[in-house]
């Protein structure tokens, strides 16, 4: 499995980095990073527990937005220089980052504890359990390598339809 990871790292990285964006925007104080290693987790981002909803909800989901995102970025220019060496390294990026966007279980159990904590006091709490339960089986289904299945379906629609 220390092949894929290696493979993948950048689509780690960007998890990581995509947590740490969050807690800074969100202005949650960030404890300590590891950005890509070899072990279980691959990367993590240690931080203190947010005060709102809304910051536990952006931390855990960021992976998903951002990495989308810089997924779909790199596919277009993956698009535009398909005939190029670089467009091959466009299309490892954007694999990469989708392969690894999706938040964690770690993640989903964290934003599961927080919808608990705020039920009663926000409004975007009602999202946290659905999209908790959503990561839960999403990582569920990893053992088929849902993961990658999802990199390559957002590869086939960005390159087949934007």
């Amino acid at each position: 499995m220390w092949i894929l990871s290696l493979i993948t790292f950048p689509g780690v990285v960007t998890h990581e980095a995509s947590h740490k964006f969050f807690c800074d925007w969100a202005g949650v104080k960030v404890h300590e990073v590891c950005y890509f290693r070899f072990g279980n987790p691959a990367g993590f981002v240690l931080h203190e527990s947010p005060q709102k909803f809304s910051q536990s909800f952006f931390i855990s989901v960021g992976p998903l937005i951002l990495g989308t995102i810089f997924s779909v970025l790199f596919f277009l220019l993956f698009k535009q220089h398909s005939h190029e060496i670089s467009g091959y390294v466009f299309a490892w990026l954007g694999l990469s980052i989708a392969s690894n966007c999706f938040p964690s279980t770690g993640d989903a159990k964290s934003l599961l504890s927080e919808v608990g904590r705020h039920f009663w006091h926000s409004p975007l709490a009602l999202l946290g359990f659905p999209v908790a339960l959503v990561i839960w089986i999403i990582n569920k289904l990893n053992i088929f390598y849902f993961n990658y299945f999802f990199a390559l379906g957002l590869f086939w629609w960005v390159v087949r339809w934007l």
